[in-house]
């Protein structure tokens, strides 16, 4: 079933590109995200980092509508995601840290199954996908079976997949793991070209460098919860270091016990 595209008149173009408020999620007594709050804005590249079992992937599965939070809100440019999911996935996308393909389409084939499946029409899909598939250097191998490509190669066809409807809202889970420096190169100069073009991306990595060159803003989590958020130098400012990259800063202010408790308080 095809699911016509949301247009820019049918979400509020002045509300946050993302506004979560009190989410919370727990698998049997395991809290995994502790009432986090969070606002984005249009055009707003951030970066959410914390230790493995912060809460990261559980709250952006959250947001892409993968997973029911527990209780809180979630809205995306005014659409709320929990009360009308296929509305809000309808300009978002969500890119997992494996990437997931049918194997047995080429390239070309996945591009034009996954328009069809946002029910953007065949000619402009046809334009975008040429476009994806050249920015990212995939042009050749745009009929090779999917099957034969290496972990690099695949993010890339999954990235193109999920920016084929045009999302205003992208997520991604760790996009750069297990891929070398050239293939995370075409990928981190995608994403800045999205942003620049009034994009809102919000993604996890555990490459500090990554977010220390690409975020407006980095968010930390520390047990589910948001424990200190702003510019680098903000950040700094906060763990006392006022010339410390973002690996010193992270390390100050996920050792200090106070930083989850002005969360609390």
């Amino acid at each position: 079933m095809k699911m016509a595209l949301t247009s820019v008149a049918d979400c509020d173009t002045a509300a946050p590109a993302l506004h979560v408020s009190a989410l919370r999620k727990t698998f049997g007594t395991a809290v995994a995200v502790d009432r986090m709050d969070l606002r984005l804005a249009s055009g707003e590249f951030y970066a959410l980092l914390g230790h493995n079992g912060a809460g990261k992937t559980t709250t952006l599965r959250m947001i892409a509508g993968l997973l029911p939070p527990d209780t809180g809100e979630i809205r995306i440019f005014g659409v709320d995601a929990v009360r009308a999911p296929l509305e809000a996935r309808r300009i978002t996308a969500w890119l997992p840290d494996e990437p997931m393909l049918y194997d047995k389409l080429s390239p070309l084939e996945y591009l034009e199954f996954v328009a069809g499946l946002w029910g953007v029409e065949p000619g402009i899909a046809e334009r975008r996908a040429a476009d994806l598939l050249d920015i990212l250097e995939l042009k050749a191998h745009r009929h090779a079976r999917c099957e034969g490509f290496s972990r690099g190669m695949k993010q890339k066809v999954a990235l193109a997949g999920a920016l084929i409807h045009e999302p205003r809202l992208i997520m991604l889970d760790e996009p750069l793991t297990g891929i070398d420096a050239s293939v995370a190169r075409q990928v981190k100069d995608l994403l800045t070209a999205r942003v620049r073009a009034g994009a809102t991306i919000i993604l996890t990595t555990h490459i500090l460098e990554v977010a220390e060159r690409l975020a407006d803003r980095i968010g930390i989590v520390v047990q589910g919860r948001l424990a200190a958020e702003g510019t680098l130098d903000e950040l700094r400012t906060r763990a006392g270091n006022g010339k410390g990259t973002l690996e010193d800063v992270f390390l100050s202010l996920t050792r200090q016990p106070a930083a989850t408790d002005a969360v609390a308080a």
